[in-house]
């Protein structure tokens, strides 16, 4: 009876002729009808309804919803694939500037009195959404604190590296993987991109499970290279509590946060730097190298010498992408300059290491 039941609940029967069907079919076998043509109806009225009242957010994540339902290799699927990676790139030109094109088209919406005072009350309307903007952040800095999976792994991740390296190291490492982690998060949100909350692997870092995937090489990169750049973040507010107070200890965290955020621009498998290097074309890629072996040249920060010798071999022996992506490129780079200089920063000015 049980298995009866279970089996009921797994299987269903298409809607054009009654057909008996297996789990996650999106066609039928027997009329070739869609499965979710309901849904999928819904989701595009939706989605349209979204577009229309100036929500592209809201209607690119319903199109990627939609996109799950429809199978590979139809046209319905390119044409939302299409759809999907037009309002990515819209997501991607805005950017951080988002809140900002949003007071400029609410513009007629200013209350009378900060309009009355002209540009400064223009400047003050703007104020608004970049203050919002810098509380969003926040807000997601802490969202993962709020889930029992990130929590628990966290303070396990925090025990592990304390017996090793003493509770005050532990809490930096763990916090500096922590934001490296939460930027994944923050673009995957900005591309409506369904994920996982960051997930800590004590001795491997921590990890973020794709729901979705990217629909191109591009959205590939702005994904992988978050983790970075938000990491640099946390390294230079580390490094400059370290000058600040004197403690050595923020000074070795700073350097194993850089040290740590190299580590992941090697463009290898699934590292930040792989997904990153995906976007780059030929040349490209070797002008990369050519900044990697520059920036170690000058900072001495070995962990260079691997990223660079790694970017060599996928610029020499690995498929590239045609016509590359600038973006892409300036983020590699100065991630690799500035990473290497927050390095040797980290090692000289406090003269401390990640080696404790």
């Amino acid at each position: 009876m049980a298995e009866a039941l279970a089996v009921s609940l797994l299987t269903q029967r298409c809607e054009g002729c009654g057909s008996e069907l297996a789990p996650r079919l999106l066609t039928c076998p027997s009329c070739r009808k869609l499965v979710h043509g309901k849904r999928l109806t819904q989701l595009a009225a939706d989605a349209q309804a979204a577009s229309q009242r100036g929500a592209p957010m809201e209607a690119l994540a319903l199109w990627r919803e939609a996109l799950e339902l429809l199978p590979p290799d139809t046209a319905q699927h390119a044409q939302v694939t299409a759809r999907v990676t037009a309002l990515s790139q819209q997501a991607d030109a805005l950017g951080l500037a988002a809140p900002l094109a949003e007071a400029e088209r609410k513009r007629s919406g200013m209350p009378k009195v900060l309009a009355s005072m002209g540009a400064v009350g223009l400047m003050l309307w703007k104020f608004k959404f970049v203050l919002a903007l810098l509380l969003g952040k926040g807000k997601l800095l802490l969202l993962g604190l709020t889930k029992a999976s990130t929590l628990f792994s966290m303070m396990f991740a925090v025990s592990v590296y304390w017996t090793v390296w003493g509770w005050r190291f532990a809490l930096g490492v763990v916090a500096c993987i922590y934001v490296h982690e939460i930027g994944h998060v923050a673009a995957l949100r900005r591309l409506g991109i369904k994920a996982s909350a960051p997930m800590f692997l004590p001795g491997f870092g921590a990890v973020v499970r794709l729901k979705q995937n990217p629909v191109d090489e591009r959205e590939d990169a702005r994904m992988g290279l978050a983790g970075p750049i938000w990491g640099s973040v946390a390294v230079v507010v580390t490094l400059v509590a370290a000058v600040l107070t004197g403690w050595k200890v923020l000074g070795a965290i700073a350097h194993f946060a850089a040290w740590m955020n190299l580590f992941n621009l090697v463009p290898v498998w699934q590292l930040d730097g792989s997904r990153g290097f995906r976007a780059l074309a030929r040349q490209q890629r070797w002008l990369v190298v050519a900044v990697v072996g520059a920036t170690w040249f000058a900072t001495g920060e070995n962990m260079l010498l691997l990223v660079g010798g790694v970017a060599a071999y996928r610029a020499l022996l690995t498929p590239s992408s045609e016509k590359g992506d600038l973006r892409t490129l300036v983020e590699f780079i100065a991630l690799v300059v500035g990473l290497g200089a927050l390095g040797w920063a980290a090692q000289h000015w406090t003269g401390a290491t990640a080696a404790l």
